[in-house]
């Protein structure tokens, strides 16, 4: 018995020409209907499965688009422009692994459509493939020179990867081709990161200027003006972003943390539970602790105890209230912090005919970097941005050097059981660095750090100091930040450094520095490392998501938006 014959006809041009009237003029149900009636009597008709995808696609079944695509496919697999389409729908369906096939199919096809190596940029960039990325974004750049969006998400990987002198590059090049407030943004997030935060501030404006309801922009634009310790400024920047969204987290997590910082805790914690991002939580749980609200803090801690041990700031919290309270402390972050201190000496560093120091103590004191207000620092002032991403050799020469002590640090204590190491960042990347400079009469209150993993601190120049005394010094608690007590029986540790020599310990624990009265500077350089994903480890911002606009994480509070992908269509 023969097989039925399949029906291969074809439609004229003149039948084409009222559905691709429908299509081009955005009537995407009439054109989804047109297509199906017309597949009925014309089934094998490639471009009626492309103009029926499209339509889909366009009204958001991208289910749908999906299966009409393939069937096109099917009819036709040369054309590049259908693997195109098809790797669309399927980035838009978190099918990213799919996408790139499609679009390396396409490429094969068409190895110079540039926007079929942007979109595969963005598929890899989503899967933090960066390295992948940067290669499909060069490449369609060197496609399309005056591809300004390609030249914006190159910028974004390059930042990822901490390469922040190439993506300020690219980003520039990016708004010469066409000012955009996204690529404005970006800019400022990059010198931010360096600590230009005057320039960072006009990027911020300009994309303000360029779209006033740019949310994000306003926010950043208020931790600027936060972190330099104009407060009337950041209040006005982050009511301007309620005011556009009212609900949107990461301003109000942001005015959470002004109040934090300003100690008007009570007004903290509502912004904290409106936020619900990052480690508003624990925030929260500071705010009660810290009022005195101990029924409150401990039915809101205990539910967060059972999650895993991986939050260095409720370690803190669930061990001093357990101390002070005299009970068991269920949280194995790290149990007991005091032990897990760690002081050693950078040889390149403590001769003090040391080249590397001297350039160290130079560019410190001469490297066009803000100043970041630090209301716990007294007598003394804090660099903005992230310190070891700067471009100066010598703070790349340092971040080298600290990399080594990490992992020192990590073979030290690599038999613990605890949190801090079975969770131990595996790559080590500072997600913040920082030199303090204090002056006669400086002391730094004790603090954590809220955001670390594992915290660190190395010596570039000390004050002199008496036989025996502590001054100068870094001392190390169980108890502080004027935590409430019910007693006073913390312990204590003090380490007088000497030039060179570099102190690593658990984020959680308390530290300060111990006033010193001599005349000489001292100096030293602070840095966090932690997990890039570790489970039960709350981080600030949202994961990338494909579209318009898209958040990617690359430094704390830092945010950049990448261009969305793009869409072909094909008529012909």
């Amino acid at each position: 018995m023969k097989p039925p014959l399949q029906n291969t006809r074809q439609p004229s041009q003149m039948e084409l020409q009222p559905l691709l009237q429908l299509l081009n003029q955005g009537r995407l149900p009439q054109a989804e209907q047109s297509s199906r009636a017309m597949l009925q009597r014309y089934p094998s008709t490639f471009i009626i499965y492309n103009v029926l995808g499209v339509a889909l696609e366009g009204q958001q079944k991208f289910a749908e688009a999906e299966t009409v695509y393939r069937k096109a496919i099917q009819l036709d697999g040369k054309i590049a422009e259908i693997h195109f389409n098809l790797g669309v729908v399927q980035s838009q369906l978190g099918k990213l692994d799919e996408a790139i096939h499609c679009y390396r199919k396409c490429i094969a096809l068409k190895p110079n459509l540039a926007v079929a190596h942007f979109n595969l940029g963005i598929a890899l960039q989503a899967l933090q493939r960066l390295e992948e990325a940067t290669a499909a974004y060069r490449r369609a750049t060197a496609l399309e020179p005056g591809f300004f969006e390609a030249h914006g998400n190159l910028g974004a990987v390059l930042q990822a990867q901490g390469k922040l002198d190439d993506a300020i590059a690219c980003y520039r090049k990016a708004i010469a081709i066409q000012p955009d407030a996204r690529g404005y943004f970006n800019l400022g997030t990059a010198l931010r990161n360096q600590g230009v935060l005057e320039e960072a501030i006009a990027c911020y404006q300009q994309a303000i200027a360029l779209a006033p309801g740019y949310v994000d922009a306003h926010s950043n634009l208020g931790d600027i003006y936060f972190h330099q310790g104009k407060a009337n400024q950041a209040v006005h920047c982050y009511r301007q972003a309620l005011a556009i969204a009212p609900d949107h987290a990461l301003t109000n997590y942001n005015l959470g943390i002004f109040y934090y910082d300003s100690g008007e805790l009570e007004l903290a914690i509502p912004c904290f539970e409106r936020a619900q991002i990052n480690d508003w939580q624990e925030r929260t749980l500071y705010c009660l602790y810290k009022t005195g609200q101990f029924d409150a803090f401990r039915s809101r801690l205990e539910p967060l105890l059972a999650q895993k041990h991986s939050s260095p700031f409720l370690a803190t919290l669930s061990a001093h209230y357990a101390a002070n309270f005299g009970q068991e402390d269920p949280y194995d972050f790290c149990k007991d912090p005091m032990d897990f201190v760690f002081h050693a000496r950078i040889p390149e560093l403590s001769d003090p005919d040391s080249p590397l120091l001297a350039e160290l103590i130079h560019d410190i004191e001469q490297a066009d970097i803000a100043e970041r207000k630090q209301g716990r620092l007294v007598n003394g002032t804090q660099s903005a941005g992230n310190l070891f991403k700067r471009p100066e050799a010598s703070f790349r020469k340092l971040a080298a050097l600290v990399k080594q002590q990490v992992e020192a640090y990590k073979a030290r204590f690599a038999g613990a059981d605890n949190g801090l190491m079975q969770y131990f960042p595996k790559d080590i990347e500072f997600s913040s660095s920082w030199f303090v400079k204090m002056r006669q009469g400086g002391h730094l209150s004790s603090h954590i750090h809220e955001e670390g993993w594992l915290s660190g601190s190395l010596y570039l120049a000390m004050p002199r100091r008496a036989a025996g005394s502590d001054a100068g010094s870094i001392e190390f608690s169980t108890h502080g930040d004027n935590y409430p007590l019910q007693h006073d029986d913390f312990p204590r540790r003090a380490i007088p450094p000497e030039v060179g020599d570099i102190v690593i310990f658990p984020s959680s624990l308390f530290h300060r520095t111990i006033p010193f009265d001599a005349s000489e500077a001292r100096i030293c350089v602070a840095f966090d490392v932690k997990p890039q994903e570790t489970p039960g480890f709350l981080k600030r911002g949202s994961m990338m998501s494909l579209g318009a606009f898209c958040p990617w994480l690359v430094e704390t509070l830092e945010l950049l938006e990448v261009f969305g992908h793009y869409g072909l269509r094909l008529l012909a």
